[in-house]
């Protein structure tokens, strides 16, 4: 029999006109969050991913320490736990991408990773860290991941994470390859201009490059009291293909469902040798500092 997984996606907008009130911010994202959470659930989703930093705004398009106050350890915090209370009634894998506090004053864009028991499975720290131009000041609130590229065994196929300015890097997309990944997914956050272009373009280029399907996923809306751009949606599934299979509005929430079937994995390595063919040997300036 094929082994198809049903994915889900979940591209949401913030609820809230006031940025000021934290606590009331990550609650209403929460609570927004949960019924779609359900509705993947009931269309039948085995894997469910939400949005970079999913129960807040992108903060990052200011520099201010009382941001501090939405990180929360993982796996130990009140998000995660309630994520795999989440898991655990609907029997759905989670990837739940949040701020994440490791000790005080160390911060990272991390997602964590609950099997459909409810069991925490690991996390994933985003590794490329943008703070290149206006709305963009991520050096400020987080530091580069130091778990490496991790691949997450669950009953509906392996599981990597790559977040949002991650996408950019060929390189660790080709680890989560060597990992074994069958599908990645990159919760992201990003704006109408300078890099829309790309949304399309690379993604699939790394599901082609590596042979593996591609879940990517951008929130929506104009988020005030900033409104650096609108962010376009435009949440997506990719086959090893490249092919899109399954695409979001711009500009509503919407959930995204998939079936993947991960045997194209094995079809595409059968005719496209690129594992076989690479030569690490020879690529002398790509680890260099």
């Amino acid at each position: 029999m094929p082994r198809i997984t049903r994915a889900a996606l979940i591209q949401c907008s913030n609820p809230l006109e006031d940025q000021m009130d934290l606590a009331r911010i990550k609650s209403a994202m929460i609570e927004k969050h949960l019924p779609l959470i359900r509705h993947a659930a009931e269309h039948g989703a085995q894997v469910c991913c939400l949005q970079e930093i999913f129960y807040g705004p992108y903060f990052c398009a200011e520099q201010h320490t009382r941001w501090y106050d939405m990180a929360e350890p993982i796996p130990d915090g009140p998000t995660i736990r309630l994520m795999q209370e989440q898991a655990r009634r609907y029997g759905m894998v989670m990837i739940v991408p949040i701020y994440e506090v490791d000790m005080p004053g160390v911060y990272y864009n991390a997602a964590a990773v609950i099997d459909d028991t409810g069991t925490y499975l690991g996390k994933y720290r985003k590794h490329h860290i943008p703070h290149c131009h206006p709305g963009f000041w991520e050096k400020f609130y987080f530091k580069p991941g130091n778990l490496g590229y991790p691949v997450f065994q669950t009953r509906f196929g392996k599981l990597g994470v790559y977040i949002c300015y991650d996408r950019h890097f060929p390189e660790g997309a080709r680890e989560l390859g060597l990992n074994g990944a069958d599908i990645v997914f990159n919760p992201s956050a990003t704006v109408a201009g300078l890099s829309e272009y790309l949304w399309k373009l690379e993604q699939p280029a790394h599901a082609v490059a590596n042979q593996f399907y591609v879940g990517a996923i951008n929130r929506v809306g104009t988020e005030k009291p900033w409104c650096i751009g609108e962010f376009y949606g435009q949440s997506y599934f990719c086959d090893p293909r490249g092919r899109i299979i399954a695409e979001a509005s711009r500009d509503r929430d919407e959930v995204v469902v998939a079936d993947l079937d991960l045997d194209m994995i094995q079809e595409v390595r059968n005719v496209w040798q690129f594992y076989r063919d690479r030569r690490p040997e020879t690529y002398t300036q790509i680890a260099k500092v």
